[in-house]
């Protein structure tokens, strides 16, 4: 006996043949695509495709381009900006604790306030003319700017800077590669740096997140424990 719904499909069947001029066909007979059995349905061509790619390729990252524009091909990311409140315990900080060097200062007096260019540069290949050593320091790559407002190192009123990871969150942190994070982490627990994640805490071993004197937030990994620490990501 025939269903109710395979009744109802063949009068619709050979109502669209009528009017096309189709030759009405018994169910045995009617073409594949027309057929009552039950297709299985291909759902994975599109994810296939883009799994082919790379997860770095424009395919799989709406929005990327892949040709460079010709007018970008001279940029760089050149410095990042912090606020500090005491540039006396912040360039103690960088320099001692971390290991950069102080590239290049400016004054603004009028303005009260400095900036402080921190680096992992060279600077004996600093020039020695003050303008020259400006314009050297503005082409290296992944310098700090800490930037000092006068007087906040000593107005009692002062609550400090946002660093990003409360709400409302924003900026999250700078990395910094070392040799070995066990080791760098011992020294900086030695140092009496304080953490917010050590190597072993949380599920991302092999990883750290110590703060600066301002509470911004810093990662430290190695290039020997990067891969492992994030192969499930890659």
């Amino acid at each position: 006996m025939m269903s109710i719904a395979t009744s109802n499909f063949l009068s619709r069947f050979r109502f669209i043949a009528k009017h096309q001029s189709l030759p009405i066909r018994s169910p045995v007979s009617i073409p594949f695509h027309f057929s009552l059995k039950k297709q299985p349905i291909r759902r994975f061509r599109f994810f296939s495709m883009a799994a082919s790619e790379s997860k770095e390729s424009p395919a799989n990252n709406p929005g990327l381009h892949a040709t460079v524009d010709e007018a970008t091909k001279g940029y760089f990311m050149q410095q990042t900006m912090f606020r500090i409140k005491d540039p006396k315990v912040s360039l103690d900080f960088y320099s001692r604790v971390l290991g950069m060097s102080l590239l290049k200062r400016l004054d603004f007096p009028e303005m009260k306030f400095s900036l402080y260019f921190m680096g992992y540069e060279d600077t004996s290949e600093a020039p020695s003319n003050s303008v020259d050593r400006t314009v050297w320091t503005f082409a290296q790559k992944a310098t700090i700017e800490l930037t000092h407002n006068w007087g906040t190192e000593s107005d009692p009123e002062f609550k400090g800077y946002h660093n990003g990871n409360s709400d409302p969150r924003g900026f999250g942190h700078i990395g910094i590669t070392v040799d070995d994070t066990y080791k760098a982490c011992e020294r900086f627990q030695n140092l009496g740096v304080e953490f917010v994640k050590k190597p072993e805490d949380g599920k991302m071993k092999g990883i750290a997140f110590i703060k600066d004197p301002d509470g911004y937030w810093i990662e430290i990994f190695d290039r020997k424990t990067i891969g492992n620490v994030t192969g499930s990501a890659a």
